[in-house]
Formats: C-alpha cells, sequence, structure tokens
C-alpha cells in the first residue's frame, strides 16, 4: 500500500514538473516571439508616417515638394544584378515636368531630375562641367526595366546609364533606352527628406 501511494506521489511530482517546464517553454516562445526584431538605428520611420515612403511611390501618388503638388504619372522599376531602385514620372498638369529617383545603398537617397535639352555634352569623359559647375565620374552601367502606367517607355526594356556627381548633391545622368536610342541628359538635385511630402492615394 506504501508502495503504491509513494508511486502517485512520484508520478505527480514528474506530472507537475512536466507541467511547469512546458509552460515556462511556451512563455519563453512567447516572449521571443513578441520581441522585436533588429532594428536600424538610422531608420526615420517617424518620417514615413509623417511625410510619406518614397519606396512605396505609384502612379496616382501626390508629391508637394517647392511648394508645387505634382502627381505620379508613371514609374520605372529598374535592375542591375540585385540592385533595384526607381524612376517616378512627376506632372503637375500645368506643364511642369519632372523625373524622381529613389534608390537605397543602403541609406535612402531621392533625387530630383530636369531635362536639359540642346546640351552638347557626352558621357565618357572622367570630368564634365555643365552651367560652370564640374562634375565627375560617378557609376555606368546597364540596367533593365519595367515601365508602369505612363512613362512614354515600352513595356520593358534595357537602358545604359552614366552618372556624374556634383557638389551640394548636384548631379548629372545620361540615359540612353534600347540599342538605337540617342543619349539624354538630365541635371539633378539630391533632396532632404524634410523637403518631400508624399500623399499616397492607396495603401493595397
Amino acid at each position: 500500500m506504501y508502495l503504491a501511494i509513494a508511486l502517485v506521489i512520484v508520478a505527480a511530482a514528474v506530472l507537475g514538473w512536466w507541467l511547469w517546464r512546458s509552460n515556462a517553454r511556451k512563455q519563453e516562445e512567447e516572449r521571443r516571439a513578441a520581441a522585436p526584431g533588429p532594428v536600424d538605428p538610422f531608420a526615420d520611420a517617424d518620417t514615413d508616417v509623417l511625410r510619406g515612403d518614397p519606396r512605396r511611390l505609384k502612379a496616382a501618388d501626390l508629391v508637394e515638394l517647392y511648394g508645387k503638388t505634382l502627381a505620379v504619372r508613371g514609374s520605372l522599376r529598374l535592375s542591375e544584378g540585385d540592385y533595384h531602385w526607381s524612376e517616378h514620372f512627376l506632372d503637375t498638369g500645368t506643364g511642369v515636368r519632372r523625373w524622381l529617383s529613389v534608390e537605397a545603398d543602403p541609406d535612402l537617397e531621392v533625387v530630383l531630375w530636369e531635362e536639359v535639352a540642346g546640351s552638347d555634352l557626352q558621357p565618357g569623359p572622367r570630368e564634365l562641367s555643365h552651367e560652370g559647375v564640374s562634375y565627375r565620374s560617378d557609376e555606368k552601367g546597364t540596367a533593365r526595366y519595367t515601365s508602369e502606367a505612363t512613362t512614354g517607355l515600352a513595356p520593358t526594356g534595357t537602358v545604359k546609364y552614366h552618372d556624374y556627381a556634383g557638389p551640394d548633391g548636384q548631379k548629372l545622368s545620361f540615359e540612353r533606352f534600347g540599342e538605337d536610342g540617342k543619349w539624354e541628359l538630365a541635371k539633378g538635385l539630391t533632396l532632404d527628406r524634410n523637403q518631400i511630402t508624399i500623399y499616397h492615394q492607396s495603401e493595397a
């Protein structure tokens, strides 16, 4: 009889210990699941909430900068190897048209571009001068693109580019779409996040 009682006591103790371990393991798993993952200390989540996220720009979104509101009419999604970036066609509807490039490498860089017409400049030299500003060769290559909505380009294709960097965030960019295209020149200015506000028209 005493042996049976002892066995019951031991079994109860083992069961209690097993339940305690299971509960402790479950609580630890829940704690780990609830704990936030690694966070970039330089990420600007507040700016994304207050001013919109340039990385989510797409057709129909609105961009406010320098006191003007421009609509995104279309976008180019570009890739070269594992690197991806976007270029967005902006229009006020009153004749002001610009392009906005958005890339993260790893920090976010937003550049406002304006077409330069009638220039004889050609890419290739290590340094170029335009309107009294000196630019140095920065990067070049060939990327594939996919066009969304209105961009004036084929749905898919390739683009050669040669970018030049100047002082104070100024840039020059040469682009040639397709094998038979001509070089197109644009001058750009790197924007601070607080210079641009984005109104996303859809969260889809």
